[in-house]
């Protein structure tokens, strides 16, 4: 849990929503290793090491949750493929401030892969699953949630139907199409790239202003437009977006915050895409 971190009057808190490994080669997509290993270390089967960190936003009005991690559901054989090295335990770190689960009123997914919503879900003792934050409104764009209902053949095995169940028909979901408001300084837009229904999240509070760009830009290093994941669905359009947004984000001076970085949680660019402020937590 990494907390302290403030856009004017929002305070934003990064909880351990679990720790796993994916290939770089599939991190990095086209970018030859010899070029995104000096940024980014692997190991010496090629794996690096991400995150999964939801995001707590507390607002005057809100408590608001961008993403839910890895969950608490994965098989055992899930965890081998995925490589997880640290447990979901984000339910003790809300506790340790104070927060219970039903206090959470706002969850916002930018997606529904595994990693990101595998928390919207949690198994109690007993195995049983329910809705993690049963008192929340979960806001996901339409576009995502036709996607996850109909899954192609590239996206199934992401879309987890564990996840899928309890939310369907729920009272908890709202669905969204392109910019909404989810609460005062805090809006949605769907984008694509990563995928069909992707969108992300603009924060503004007083002069600051910060833009989770969810799997757009998943770490720092990911900055170069042109360095995409192979898991991005619709490259071509990731290169523009990441043009678009950060671009926009430069000449506004906001900050950039980072779900899968395990190195750090915030930053701000400069035009050329370097590092010039960073919060590490």
């Amino acid at each position: 849990m990494k907390t302290g971190f403030k856009i004017g009057d929002f305070e934003l808190t990064w909880l351990n929503g679990g720790r796993f490994e994916l290939d770089g080669g599939a991190m990095f997509g086209v970018v030859p290793k010899v070029l995104w290993q000096k940024k980014y270390p692997a190991d010496n089967e090629n794996y690096i090491s991400l995150n999964a960190w939801p995001i707590l936003v507390r607002t005057p009005s809100s408590l608001v949750l961008i993403e839910t991690g890895l969950g608490n559901k994965l098989t055992d054989k899930q965890k081998k493929i995925y490589r997880v090295r640290e447990e979901w335990s984000i339910l003790s770190d809300l506790s340790r401030m104070g927060i219970n689960r039903k206090d959470i009123d706002k969850v916002i997914l930018t997606h529904y892969d595994f990693d990101h919503a595998g928390g919207v879900v949690m198994q109690d003792e007993a195995g049983t699953p329910s809705l993690t934050f049963p008192e929340a409104k979960h806001f996901l764009q339409q576009k995502e949630w036709e996607d996850v209902l109909n899954p192609n053949i590239r996206s199934i095995n992401t879309y987890l139907p564990v996840n899928i169940e309890a939310m369907k028909g729920s009272r908890n979901l709202e669905l969204v199409s392109g910019e909404a408001e989810i609460a005062p300084g805090i809006t949605v837009v769907h984008t694509g790239g990563h995928n069909g229904g992707h969108q992300i999240v603009r924060l503004e509070s007083g002069n600051e202003r910060a833009l989770h760009l969810g799997d757009l830009l998943p770490t720092h290093v990911h900055a170069n437009p042109l360095w995409v994941m192979a898991y991005d669905n619709f490259p071509m359009e990731s290169i523009a977006l990441k043009e678009k947004w950060i671009k926009s984000g430069v000449a506004a001076g906001a900050w950039f915050t980072f779900y899968h970085d395990p190195f750090l949680q915030a930053c701000k660019f400069d035009e050329k895409g370097n590092v010039v402020e960073k919060w590490e937590g």
